[in-house]
């Protein structure tokens, strides 16, 4: 009973997050006005605005409209329903469960709004990084003494974390563009943007600096895999990283500390 209340709970923050995911990267409120339809800017019904059922229900399209609604709203919901059950049953109601849910609702704000609009809002960023800070110093302020290694941790998994992937970018651009004097693809003259530094950074702010190196590994490994089926569909060379450091960083969260006990004290 408790984790089906976990999991509609995680429905109705969801849909909480399509907002986001639509709402910032236009620089609107997400609290006003009400939910509305971005085609006929007309205000959703309460019980259009179920999660899951009313997408159903509606058939994917507006109730006045009949414009056809992103499926994206549908999959938001259902994966942070399925999170929310994913990290209740892993951490049960604690501290950490708040702490990885706050973390994982950035990371995919950050994911869906990188793919439409290859940006990643620095409220997520910005406000992130405040937060995997505060968080963390909350951590130590519970332990008596206060154990200033969370913190810490914290605060070099920003330096380290963004440090890392803001160092890769300069120095591949300096000898592909500088060097080998290489034109750039379709306007671009960054390898990496400036957003993708700070989301390192915000991540290294929640799991600290060993997780965001990880992560900064993991993250090249699976956007090759799927750089190469973008390339073969599309014909482009630019892809979205947030996505891949985002499921980078979760694999971190979840099975990083093995990971890095089996690769660095494995016999």
């Amino acid at each position: 009973m408790l984790e089906l209340i976990v999991f509609l709970f995680g429905l109705v923050v969801g849909s909480f997050l399509n907002v986001c995911i639509y709402r910032l990267p236009k620089e609107e409120s997400v609290v006003r006005p009400p939910s509305y339809c971005p085609e006929c800017k007309r205000s959703i019904l309460w019980y259009d605005n179920i999660p899951l059922l009313s997408y159903i229900l509606l058939k994917g399209r507006c109730r006045f409209c009949r414009e056809r609604i992103p499926f994206q709203y549908f999959l938001v919901e259902l994966l942070t329903g399925f999170l929310f059950i994913f990290l209740f049953k892993r951490y049960k109601l604690s501290f950490d469960f708040i702490f990885y849910l706050v973390f994982c609702c950035g990371l995919i704000i950050a994911t869906f709004v990188d793919i439409k609009h290859r940006i990643i809002p620095d409220e997520v960023n910005l406000g992130g990084i405040f937060l995997g800070l505060s968080f963390n110093l909350l951590r130590g302020l519970f332990i008596k003494p206060f154990d200033y290694r969370f913190v810490l941790d914290s605060s070099l998994g920003v330096f380290i974390g963004g440090g890392i992937i803001y160092l890769t970018g300069i120095t591949f651009d300096f000898i592909y563009f500088r060097l080998l004097k290489k034109p750039a693809v379709e306007g671009e003259t960054q390898s990496m943007g400036f957003g993708d530094v700070k989301f390192l950074a915000m991540i290294g702010a929640f799991l600290g600096w060993q997780s965001a190196l990880l992560t900064f590994f993991i993250a090249p490994l699976i956007g090759v895999i799927f750089g190469i089926i973008n390339l073969y569909l599309t014909k482009k060379h630019t892809v979205a990283y947030a996505p891949f450091l985002s499921l980078a960083s979760f694999i971190s969260m979840v099975w990083g500390k093995d990971i890095i006990i089996f690769y660095f004290f494995r016999i």
